[in-house]
């Protein structure tokens, strides 16, 4: 039997010094596998010069750590590429559904852009593609053509939303237009009730009309109809409403219990149309609408509905081929537009009504010195302090 000599720098030579004492078979300085020394430990990176071995000292292999990371690597691409791509496509979907009729570069003498953006928000009578009988569920009639039922400046800035419904009975001036059809420039039409504009001459003529008569410039447009306003309720499994007093207007529809309730597209179309019900009539109606519409935007701006696309695509199907907008009008801001709605009854928002100071010949006269300083504050983008109490 050989005895094998321990070997190292206690013998006078560096462990990767060539040696060949007896009984030992000549090495380098790798590590002998038969023999284990207490007296020497190698250091947990092993000899020096040496890099660790595959296995060595309990360590991981280093390749498969590799091919981990890079298989990680590799899904959080897919994963990027393939929201960006459906993000994409959603756009451009979305973006071919929009009726952009509406041009306002043919409006005329048009008040200077102040800060923030100002959406008109319209919301029309019209019965395009409702068969017989869904013109009889939803109570709307059978008249011909279409007219506005709401008419809402939305002021989206730095110090938050502000909603401002415009009652559709108050006295105004159609100045003169350029027709929407014709090209050529007609009237004024003088005093007149404001849904008269768009009776007149659509769209354009309101934006011209309300421009003239507020001094607000109008940045887009948009407009719904009634089958699309109650589809996109629908869509989106109702809208939970808590209503202080019941009401009933037959002409609407309508038929409410106070306290909370989830109003489907039919109920919703007969709440935002009801204004026989109402001692001040418009004017209640409009506050009615802010509240339903700000509950709208905030039960469908939820994660169960974005994030969700069987939820997501029939909510947007169901407004957009109705949704009729201005040419320059696209997804992005349709959605800032909406979400700024929103956020209409958080803390930043404000809701109100046209100020007005009495009537002429039956149609609500605004307050000239109220209406000033909103217009100045809604330009200057500031906080919104005047209210809407005569």
């Amino acid at each position: 039997m050989v005895r094998r000599e321990r070997t190292g720098t206690r013998f006078g030579f560096s462990p990767h010094e060539e040696c060949t004492l007896p009984g030992m078979s000549e090495w380098t300085g790798s590590r002998n596998p038969d023999f284990h020394d207490p007296a020497y430990a190698p250091p947990p990176g092993g000899h020096p010069g040496i890099p660790p071995q595959r296995g060595d000292y309990g360590g991981q292999p280093e390749v498969p750590r590799r091919r981990r990371g890079r298989t990680v690597k590799r899904v959080l691409v897919t994963v990027v590429v393939v929201l960006l791509v459906a993000s994409v496509a959603t756009y451009f979907w979305a973006d071919s559904k929009l009726r952009k009729e509406v041009d306002l570069s043919q409006v005329i003498d048009r008040p200077e852009a102040g800060d923030g953006t100002n959406y008109l928000i319209v919301g029309s009578d019209s019965r395009e593609g409702m068969s017989d009988q869904q013109k009889k569920d939803l109570h709307t009639g059978s008249a011909d053509g279409k007219r506005t039922d709401s008419m809402m400046i939305l002021h989206d800035g730095a110090s938050g939303p502000t909603l401002i419904s415009l009652p559709r009975d108050s006295n105004v001036t159609i100045p003169k237009f350029r027709g929407s059809e014709s090209g050529e420039i007609k009237g004024p039409m003088g005093a007149n009730k404001l849904n008269a504009a768009y009776s007149i001459d659509g769209p354009q003529l309101l934006v011209r009309t309300v421009e003239a008569n507020t001094g607000l410039h109008i940045d887009h447009y948009a407009e719904i109809g009634f089958s699309g306003f109650a589809d996109i309720v629908d869509a989106i499994g109702g809208v939970d409403m808590n209503l202080d007093k019941g009401f009933k207007d037959k002409q609407a529809g309508a038929d409410f219990e106070a306290g909370q309730q989830t109003m489907n597209g039919q109920q919703a179309l007969a709440f935002v149309r009801s204004r026989h019900a109402f001692a001040a009539s418009d004017l209640d109606r409009t506050k009615n609408q802010q509240k339903f519409l700000s509950a709208l935007a905030a039960q469908t701006a939820t994660p169960s509905t974005l994030l969700n696309p069987f939820a997501l695509y029939p909510t947007m199907g169901a407004g957009l081929d109705t949704l009729i907008v201005d040419k320059d009008m696209n997804p992005y801001l349709l959605a800032e537009m909406f979400f700024a709605m929103k956020d209409v009854t958080s803390s930043g928002g404000k809701s109100m009504n046209m100020p007005t100071s009495g009537s002429t010949g039956g149609n609500l006269q605004w307050d000239e010195g109220k209406l000033k300083q909103l217009v100045r504050q809604l330009n200057n983008d500031e906080p919104v302090t005047v209210s809407d109490t005569p």
